[in-house]
């Protein structure tokens, strides 16, 4: 097979700080491939419009389709962008976010060859609006990297908060702004944020302002997660859009692989599967008061949370099974069958 892959984020400004880029990594030293930026605005003097994406590489994309059998394209949420017109070859939109609410243009997603998306939610969700080529592809992690490194709870309680914001207005979105305001009044919670290069002066000025210096640590590098789970006693990931985020947050994933249990925001998909797994606590809306019963709650059953991602969490995010859930639908899409 040969697939170009198309991402509409921008590149990161760390390295290896994307979750969407290692998922697209595996499958491009898989099946083989090349990967093409969508988002002009890293170059643009203006800014452009989603509805303008990808159009600056058409005439390059166009004259190199005969080089690929299909094009795969990753984006947060079911947004039509005009350029997947323009493709001759099958088009696979990959849907990485939950899917909300709003009723995207079914009309266009049934157009396209195929459509994944990675939680039950937005799958059955999208069925009931009348998509007819949806697809469910659980996401993965490389497993190997992480063991298991039990951590005394007493006197504090330690949380790895990963997918930092890329806006200001995300503070508030991605629960940033309500989980300092539930350090201010839970002084035996201790927060290590995992940033990605951007706002990091914005973040420090909260920080300063509200007085947490002692209590949240912000690592802005690259770093090996495995050795920051190591160090704390459960990952925490807050949204109220799912739109926003990944169904299942990378740093949710590498958490429980490491056999630490999360907390995660209902609107978050990813919600459903920590219910049902009983690894993790489930914050309803996402208010400083909501999050402070959610870490005492994990705090009083964590000897059996702990215990629940040990189980499930090295089993069911592996590479493996992402790579074969794709070819599924490769195959589904090309007519193959090798």
């Amino acid at each position: 097979m040969k697939i170009l892959y198309h991402l509409t984020n921008l590149p990161p400004k760390l390295p290896g700080t994307e979750a969407s880029l290692q998922e697209l990594a595996w499958l491009k030293e898989h099946f083989g491939g090349a990967l093409v930026y969508l988002n002009p605005n890293l170059h643009s003097p203006i800014y452009l419009p989603r509805l303008l994406f990808g159009f600056h590489h058409l005439k390059h994309i166009r004259a190199n389709e005969v080089n690929f059998q299909v094009h795969h394209l990753y984006n947060a949420d079911p947004f039509a962008f005009p350029l997947l017109r323009w493709l001759q070859q099958p088009v696979i939109y990959s849907i990485s976010s939950g899917v909300g609410h709003k009723r995207p243009n079914i009309a266009f997603f049934n157009a396209l060859a195929a459509v994944t998306v990675s939680d039950e939610r937005s799958l059955n969700r999208l069925k009931t609006w009348g998509l007819k080529n949806c697809h469910l592809v659980r996401p993965g992690i490389e497993t190997a990297s992480f063991t298991h490194s039990p951590l005394p709870l007493q006197p504090e309680i330690k949380l790895m908060v990963g997918s930092a914001p890329w806006t200001r207005r995300q503070f508030q979105t991605k629960g940033f702004d309500a989980l300092l305001l539930a350090a201010q009044k839970m002084p035996n919670l201790r927060l290590v944020c995992l940033w990605r290069g951007v706002l990091l002066e914005e973040m420090e000025r909260r920080i300063r302002r509200m007085k947490l210096e002692k209590q949240v640590e912000v690592i802005n590098k690259k770093v090996d997660v495995n050795q920051v789970l190591a160090g704390v006693h459960a990952g925490i990931t807050l949204v109220t859009d799912p739109a926003i985020i990944r169904s299942f947050p990378h740093s949710l994933m590498e958490s429980l692989v490491a056999g630490k249990p999360v907390i995660v925001s209902r609107s978050i998909p990813m919600s459903d599967y920590v219910e049902r797994a009983n690894c993790g606590k489930i914050v309803e809306a996402v208010t400083p008061a909501n999050i402070i019963t959610a870490v005492k709650s994990l705090i009083h059953e964590y000897d059996d949370l702990q215990k629940s991602a040990r189980q499930v969490g090295p089993n069911d995010f592996s590479r493996q099974t992402v790579i074969a859930s794709f070819q599924k639908v490769y195959e589904s899409v090309l007519g193959e069958t090798s």
